[in-house]
């Protein structure tokens, strides 16, 4: 009989390891999103303002509008992912079309010409900072075997504990282990291994054994792991700022984050050995997280001269309330034992709700402004990765999790330049960013560098943008938690295509 096991739910305490230092830093990150003119830029505002996407940088940029506004952008996404798994290279491509960024802004300004507080701005924006949608592939032939990963877990286990009982359904098993202390998410991992035949007690007859091996035979295998990743962390911003005299903008926002991502891992083996007892192994994991985030940010602009501006302002930590839902599914070819239910239909999951603390942000900026001819803009942006948690801390696995986290993470530098040159009403821009890696070693995550252009053309009472931003990144992309110790090494190129409206009032 084909052993099959469906999307089995996870109980509360057998999700330890879902929540670990990848989802701080999913939600920790902020991709380049955001206005038209704010990408052509690379994103380099935060002495500039006078962009609603610049509110994420510096909130005292909506008192540098001059007028009432409203801006709203469409993006096209494409995204390339190259994969080198023991010398065995693949590629793979996504593409996606969407409504980006939403915004507007109202400007009072005083009547009295000797006020000191000359203006008065309240300003909105809707921004997608994280666009997760993604596809990643991943092909080649080695000697390290899924089988490895469900002996790591099998490893001190009692064969009694991953054994079904009398009546006792696969999914009503899978449960009991998971809520049984001592047991959780590793006695799972093995009860998935042994119920598809993949791993057997060393002595099966002995209830008490806790050493295992396996049902496959290979020297060499075929690999293919397919990651594909769907949703996105958008963000709404209430901002409100004001100007004091001719040289001093300050402001204040509140950001409210909404996150959807889903994630498939689907991890494929084949065994050329024909002695073999399983042939051919599919595992997959599903997760599917939904929750929302608060976070606030402080910024001020001075006006030195007519030719340079000076900003700084300060991002909270955002604080998330999340919700996991985890599935798994295995099946294999393995027929020595016919006591599985075959073709279980697909079950629901079990909710694990759980909070991310991600670290504050500084940024330091400085701008020239040559008159109606064009500008040029520089930010500087500190965030100590390592001071991220996972909450509650009181949870032990969580505590664990967090000292891991500060130990491999670090802070990180980032940087972004921008400059914009105007012919009549014509502007050209372009802009640079560059961001180091979160990982203390810089394994794992490489750095990132980012390159974009854009084009701006003023109609007078309205504005149309079009920007090109191109963004890359090495990193490392295991196909197991372990067992599997070798990483395919995959170059992700994430282009944009924006096009953005702005009208006046």
């Amino acid at each position: 009989m084909k052993r099959l096991l469906t999307f089995i739910a996870l109980s509360a305490c057998a999700i330890s390891s879902a929540q670990n230092i990848d989802d701080v830093l999913r939600y920790s990150n902020e991709n380049l999103q955001g206005t038209a003119r704010f990408q052509g830029m690379g994103g380099a505002f935060g002495a500039l303002g006078g962009d609603l996407s610049a509110l994420s940088t510096n909130p005292a940029g909506s008192a540098v509008f001059n007028n009432s506004l409203f801006t709203f952008t469409g993006t096209y996404f494409d995204r390339r992912a190259k994969a080198d798994y023991q010398g065995i290279q693949t590629n793979e491509n996504s593409n996606s079309l969407d409504i980006n960024q939403v915004g507007g802004a109202m400007i009072f300004k005083s009547k009295d010409p000797d006020a000191r507080w000359k203006k008065i701005s309240a300003a909105f924006n809707y921004d997608m900072v994280q666009n997760f949608d993604d596809r990643i592939y991943v092909s080649g032939l080695s000697n390290e075997g899924i089988d490895t990963y469900f002996l790591d877990f099998a490893d001190g286990i009692l064969a009694e504990d991953i054994k079904t009982q009398d009546n006792e359904t696969l999914n009503d098993a899978y449960l009991d282990i998971g809520a049984t202390d001592g047991l959780g998410y590793p006695a799972q991992q093995a009860f998935l291994g042994f119920q598809a035949g993949i791993i057997d007690p060393t002595n099966p007859d002995d209830p008490n054994e806790t050493t295992y091996i396996s049902n496959a035979d290979y020297n060499n295998l075929s690999q293919n792991f397919r990651q594909t990743v769907s949703g996105q962390n958008s963000k709404f911003t209430v901002n409100a700022a004001t100007q004091y005299g001719d040289f001093l903008q300050f402001g204040a926002s509140l950001n409210f984050h909404n996150v959807l991502f889903d994630r498939l891992n689907r991890y494929q083996e084949e065994y050329s050995d024909t002695n073999s007892e399983v042939r051919r192994t599919t595992f997959e994991n599903l997760l599917q997280t939904e929750g929302s985030g608060f976070s606030l940010g402080l910024g001020a602009i001075g006006k030195l001269n007519d030719f340079i501006r000076l900003g700084a302002s300060y991002q909270s930590p955002t604080w998330y309330r999340l919700t996991d839902n985890v599935a798994q599914r295995i099946s294999s070819n393995y027929r020595n034992r016919g006591d599985l239910i075959d073709g279980s239909p697909f079950l629901g999951t079990t909710i694990f709700d759980y909070q991310i603390k991600t670290p504050g942000k500084l940024t330091g900026s400085i701008a020239a402004v040559f008159g109606q001819n064009g500008l040029l803009s520089f930010d500087y942006s500190y965030q100590d990765f390592s001071k991220a948690e996972l909450r509650p801390t009181s949870d032990a696995v969580f505590a664990s999790e967090n000292s891991f986290i500060s130990e491999r993470l670090g802070a990180v530098s980032s940087f972004r330049v921008g400059g914009e040159y105007r012919i009549e009403r014509l502007s050209l821009r372009a802009g640079y960013r560059y961001e180091q890696s979160p990982y203390a070693d810089g394994n794992i995550i490489g750095d990132l560098n980012g390159i974009s252009g854009g084009l701006g053309f003023n109609f007078g009472g309205s504005r149309l943008d079009f920007a090109v931003n191109r963004m890359e990144q090495d990193v490392l992309r295991y196909l197991a938690e372990t067992g599997i110790n070798t990483p395919a090494v995959v170059n992700k190129i994430n282009m944009t295509y924006s096009l953005g409206y702005t009208l006046n009032f």
